[in-house]
Parts: structure tokens; C-alpha cells; sequence
């Protein structure tokens, strides 16, 4: 779904490419590990520090890249589409390879990761079906892809992913709205089986952190998903 349908605030809309070339130099202190890295610790079902090598698709400045060490994977590759983001994970010397693409099309040699992860992209990507072929491509038989991002129902009170431009005016990147069904639907179109589900709602820690969005407490704001790619 487009998310214009829902949009409340008008902000002028920029591509991914261009936000967040925009945004690079302080991304990091805009987005809160609540948004991502909490529901990682939230899955269960992966075994971090055996998955790998890994692939952390649109890596940005490589935060989830970051954690991934943090639990062990010793081997990770990172791909991002702006090259501005990829100069900030560069600094943090925690990747193997980093290369410059889209997920849709990463142009890298097909079964080579047990570990794939991809955080808070999907609403930059009008179809889900190019990144789920292309994950299931790149992953070896046995290998899972993780998926995390904002929830669609929070998408729905019409604040789409945005942020302050260097001329102080607030923008917003392309966003698309996309259900559980939608992913479902791509993930086994390609041959990915869902192993665990986990949605995140906002709760104290939320309004410690963002106190206007107390009307929103309970809400669902964050979503992780586990495929499997399973043995033929």
C-alpha cells in the first residue's frame, strides 16, 4: 500500500538514496535500539554466533552489523544502497566486504550465507518480492533471513519514516506500507519457511524515550520475522 493513503504530516518526500545520504551523519543519534536491536535480542529461534558468514543487507552505517558482532558472528558482509551510509560502517571495521547495491539486485555469488538480515528497509521497497528471491539466492540450504522493521499499524497513524534535512525543515523517505500477508506471501512464493514471528508494542521504555507517543501505548511499532531455507 502507498502510504500517502495514510500520510497526516505532509512532509516533502525524498528517495532512499537521497534521505538517507541526507541523514548519515546523524543517523545514529536519531533512531533508538528500540526501533531494531531490541527485537533482535527479542528472537530466539537463531543461533547468532554460528550463523555466518552473514550478509546484513542495507546495512546503513552498521548498526545491526554492530550487535551481530556483539553476538558472535565473526564473518559479515554488508551492502547498502548509499554511499554515504556506507562510509559511517566502514569506520566501525566490522565487515569483511562492503559493497554498494540494492537488495533487490545484490549482484553477489548465489549460496554463500547462513545468516542474512535485513533491518528497518521494507517500508523503502514497493514490492517485497525481489529482496525474499534474492535473500533465498544468496542464503545456503539451512541458512535464515531476518527480517525486522516498523510495524505496518504504526505506518497507519500516518508518520512515515522521516527525518530534519541540514536545512533544519523535516522530509520523509518513500514509504509503503506493507502487512504481515504481504511478507508471508513473498517469503514462500521464493521457498522461505517462517520459523518465528515476534511484533513489539510500545511500552514504558517507548514513552521514556518518545513521551508524546503515550496515546499510542500498547500499539504495535516493530515487527521480526525468521525464515528458514530449508535442506531439499
Amino acid at each position: 500500500m502507498d502510504f500517502k493513503n495514510f500520510d497526516q504530516r505532509h512532509y516533502a518526500f525524498v528517495s532512499p538514496r537521497e534521505g538517507y545520504g541526507e541523514w548519515a551523519d546523524d543517523y545514529e543519534q536519531c533512531v533508538p535500539d528500540l526501533l531494531d536491536l531490541k527485537v533482535l535480542n527479542h528472537l530466539e529461534s537463531v543461533d547468532w554466533a554460528y550463523a555466518e558468514p552473514a550478509l546484513d543487507l542495507a546495512c546503513g552505517t552498521g548498526r545491526t552489523g554492530q550487535w551481530l558482532q556483539s553476538r558472535g558472528v565473526a564473518t559479515l558482509d554488508g551492502l547498502d544502497i548509499t554511499p554515504e551510509m556506507l562510509e559511517q560502517a566502514k569506520t566501525k571495521a566490522i565487515y569483511r566486504h562492503l559493497k554498494l547495491g540494492t537488495v533487490e539486485h545484490t549482484e553477489l555469488s548465489p549460496e554463500q550465507y547462513a545468516l542474512i538480515t535485513m533491518c528497518l528497509a521494507d517500508e523503502h521497497l514497493a514490492s517485497l518480492q525481489g529482496v525474499y528471491q534474492e535473500a533465498f539466492r544468496l542464503a545456503k540450504p539451512g541458512a535464515m533471513f531476518v527480517v525486522v522493521g516498523m510495524h505496518p499499524f504504526f505506518f497507519m497513524f500516518g508518520m512515515p519514516t522521516h527525518f530534519d534535512g541540514k536545512d533544519g525543515q523535516p522530509k520523509a523517505i518513500h514509504t509503503h506500507v506493507h502487512l504481515f500477508s504481504d511478507h508471508f506471501r513473498a517469503a514462500q512464493a521464493a521457498g522461505w519457511r517462517l520459523q518465528e514471528s515476534y511484533e513489539g508494542l510500545i511500552d514504558d521504555d517507548w514513552i521514556q524515550v518518545k513521551p508524546k507517543w503515550k496515546k499510542h501505548q500498547d500499539c504495535p511499532v516493530n515487527y521480526g520475522y525468521v525464515w528458514v531455507k530449508d535442506h531439499q
